[in-house]
C-alpha cells in the first residue's frame, strides 16, 4: 500500500456504506424486490476485488428495477480496472446502459416513446454514465501498469549501475594485484634474499639471529602477499576466502617470531568465536609491531585472560634501550583495532606507562557478543 492511501478493506467498507445510502435515498423500501436487489448489490461490493465480474452481475438488477445505480457503477469501474480484455467491460457497460435506460417491467416499453427527443437525450446521458467508469478504470489500470514498468526500469538501472561498479572494482583490484606482485613482492623477496645472505655470511650470533628473524618474517609476508594477490585477481568471479585466518593457536608462534624479547601468558580456551580470536591475534600483532618499530630493545609482556564476563588482552613493554629508527607509518593501526573492537562491542585503550613504556588493553565481551544497554 502506498503512503497516504487507505487500506483496501476500509475503501470497500466505504463503498458499501455509500451504496446503502444510495439505496435508502432512491429505493422504495416497501417493495421487497427492489430492497433485496439493492441490498444484494451493495454488499456484493465487498467481493469486487476477488470476483469483479460476479459483483457486476449481482449489482446489475438494481440498475434495472430501481434508481440506485451507485453499486453498479462501482462494480463496473472495478471490472474495467482489473480486466485486461477491453471487450468485457465494454459489453458490461452496454448492459448497464440498457438496464438503466429501459423502463421496468419491459412489457411497458413503447417504441414510439423511446424515439422522442427527451428519451434520446436520456439515452445519451445513460451511455455517458456507463462509459465513464469504464474509461476511468482503464486509466487506473494503465497508471498501475506504468508504475510497474517504471519500477522495473529503475531496478534494471540499479542493477546496471551495480554491474558497472563491480566492473570498475574488478579493474582496480586487478591493477592493485599487479602492483603488489610487481613492486611489493619483488622488494620483499630482495629483503628475504639479503637477510639469508647476512645469516650465512655473518659471524656474529646476534646478527645471524636477527637476520634469520628478518628472513622468516619476509617469507611469511611473501606467502600472505601471494594469497592476497590471488584474492584480488579473483575479482568477484568466485568466492575466495581469506584463509587460513589466524587464531589463538598461532599466538605463540607470533610472539616467538616477533624479533623482540616477549613473554606470553594466556588462559583462554581455544573454542572462542573466530571473530574474537582474530581480534585478539591482530591486537597482539599490532602491539608487537609497534614495540619493534618504536621501542627498540624493549621487553614486552602479553597477558590474555578472562574475567568479569569479559576477555582482556594487555600488551605492555618497557622503555626502549636505544633510539628508534624513523620508519614510514600511516598511523592507522590503533584506529583499525578500535574499529574492530567496537564491532564486537569492546574497547581498546592505549597509552604510555609511568616507567617510560607503553600499554595497550583490549576488552571484549564474553562470547564476542556486543554490549546491549
Amino acid at each position: 500500500m502506498s503512503p497516504g492511501r487507505l487500506p483496501a478493506p476500509v475503501v470497500d467498507g466505504l463503498l458499501v456504506g455509500a451504496a446503502l445510502v444510495d439505496t435508502w435515498v432512491n429505493v422504495d423500501l416497501t417493495d421487497p424486490a427492489e430492497t433485496v436487489c439493492a441490498l444484494l448489490a451493495a454488499f456484493a461490493l465487498a467481493l469486487r476485488r476477488r470476483l469483479p465480474l460476479t459483483t457486476f452481475v449481482l449489482a446489475l438488477p438494481t440498475a434495472l428495477i430501481t434508481d440506485a445505480v451507485f453499486a453498479t457503477i462501482a462494480a463496473l469501474y472495478t471490472l474495467s480496472s482489473l480486466s485486461r480484455r477491453l471487450w468485457l467491460p465494454a459489453v458490461c457497460a452496454l448492459a448497464f446502459a440498457a438496464a438503466d435506460f429501459l423502463p421496468w417491467p419491459w412489457s411497458a416499453v413503447r417504441p414510439a416513446e423511446l424515439a422522442r427527443t427527451p428519451s434520446l437525450i436520456q439515452l445519451v446521458y445513460t451511455l455517458a454514465t456507463a462509459a465513464a467508469p469504464v474509461f476511468l478504470g482503464q486509466l487506473v489500470q494503465a497508471h498501475r501498469e506504468l508504475s510497474l514498468r517504471l519500477a522495473e526500469i529503475s531496478d534494471a538501472r540499479e542493477h546496471e549501475r551495480l554491474l558497472t561498479d563491480q566492473s570498475i572494482l574488478s579493474e582496480e583490484r586487478a591493477q592493485l594485484a599487479r602492483e603488489m606482485h610487481d613492486v611489493v613482492s619483488h622488494q620483499v623477496s630482495l629483503i628475504a634474499v639479503q637477510a639469508g645472505a647476512l645469516q650465512v655470511g655473518s659471524r656474529d650470533n646476534e646478527t645471524r639471529a636477527a637476520a634469520a628473524t628478518i628472513r622468516q618474517l619476509s617469507v611469511q609476508t611473501l606467502d600472505e602477499l601471494r594469497h592476497m594477490v590471488s584474492v584480488l585477481r579473483a575479482s568477484g568471479g568466485r568466492r575466495t576466502e581469506l584463509t587460513p585466518q589466524p587464531s589463538l593457536a598461532d599466538l605463540r608462534r607470533l610472539v616467538a617470531g616477533s624479533g623482540i624479547e616477549a613473554e606470553l601468558e594466556t588462559d583462554l580456551p581455544g573454542d572462542l568465536p573466530p571473530t574474537v580470536q582474530r581480534a585478539v591475534y591482530r591486537t597482539v600483532q599490532e602491539a608487537l609491531t609497534n614495540v619493534r618499530k618504536h621501542a627498540p630493545g624493549a621487553r614486552a609482556t602479553v597477558r590474555i585472560h578472562h574475567g568479569d564476563d569479559a576477555l582482556h588482552t594487555v600488551v605492555t613493554n618497557t622503555a626502549p634501550t636505544r633510539p628508534a629508527l624513523a620508519l614510514p607509518s600511516a598511523h592507522h593501526g590503533l584506529v583499525g583495532l578500535r574499529q574492530r573492537a567496537e564491532l564486537l562491542g569492546g574497547t581498546v585503550e592505549a597509552g604510555p606507562t609511568a616507567d617510560g613504556g607503553y600499554r595497550l588493553h583490549l576488552e571484549l565481551p564474553a562470547e564476542g557478543r556486543p554490549n546491549r544497554e
